[in-house]
């Protein structure tokens, strides 16, 4: 494809690159391919780079590209499916659970997570954080804010640390009678130790799952799940579970 000159696009003239921008990576490009600097892309189309990095912001947005420590940017395979939440009488750890336990540690949570538990804003609480890997590629993290008081059984030698102790915990939590959760998802940008685990960038868009457990009145587990947006599609289907499909389908649901 030659050079495009965007000058008298009436649209934005970044959503019109974005277009042209799309169309060369289905015909130009492969999964995986490392995409031309910003400056050879720049010149390329004839636009500033300021408009070309929003185009590039919107198709990693989109999951079309994924930027990489050490690599740049690259095509991104097709996203990943997984399945979210389609079971509504599951406590996180059930046997079909797909998460796994890395760490759990006591510590006092942020404010917001202390209202939602009804615990005091100095009152630690049991962190579980928890990895999930789907294809051989991590698509999501977890933290799981568990209050004392949920799990009043757990000691301290059945779960001396670590992963360990994450399994305890989780294993105590089968032993309320769940009542019911309800989730909220939103898009967020991921911080630096999700990114990290999630092998992204600091700020990369992320789709952000925050589930409320409830037992005897009151929220005995408040889970904050992040997955990666370029990697995952969500979609709400008619039991009221969120399911991500696998698919290069770019379209709404």
């Amino acid at each position: 494809m030659g050079t495009t000159q965007l000058e008298t696009v009436p649209e934005p003239k970044y959503w019109h690159l974005r277009t042209v921008l799309s169309e060369a990576l289905d015909s130009e490009f492969s999964v995986g391919e490392i995409l031309p600097n910003e400056r050879d892309l720049a010149a390329r189309f004839g636009v500033a780079r300021a408009t070309l990095r929003q185009a590039l912001e919107q198709l990693e947005l989109e999951g079309r590209l994924q930027r990489r420590r050490g690599v740049g940017t690259t095509v991104a395979p097709p996203r990943v499916g997984v399945a979210v939440g389609t079971d509504q009488h599951a406590w996180p750890g059930a046997p079909d659970d797909a998460w796994q336990p890395v760490d759990c540690t006591l510590a006092v949570p942020p404010a917001a997570v202390a209202t939602a538990l009804e615990t005091g804003t100095d009152e630690p609480v049991h962190v579980v954080r928890r990895s999930r890997v789907s294809h051989g590629q991590p698509v999501a993290a977890e933290l799981l804010y568990v209050p004392a008081s949920a799990v009043p059984d757990l000691t301290a030698i059945d779960a001396p640390a670590g992963a360990a102790r994450a399994r305890a915990v989780l294993r105590e939590l089968q032993h309320l009678e769940l009542d019911g959760r309800d989730s909220a998802v939103e898009l967020g940008s991921a911080r630096a130790d999700d990114a990290k685990e999630l092998d992204r960038l600091p700020g990369a868009p992320v789709l952000v799952v925050t589930t409320r457990f409830l037992a005897a009145g009151r929220t005995a587990a408040l889970s904050v799940a992040t997955y990666r947006a370029d990697t995952c599609r969500l979609t709400f289907g008619a039991s009221g579970g969120v399911e991500i499909h696998h698919g290069p389908e770019r379209q709404a649901s």
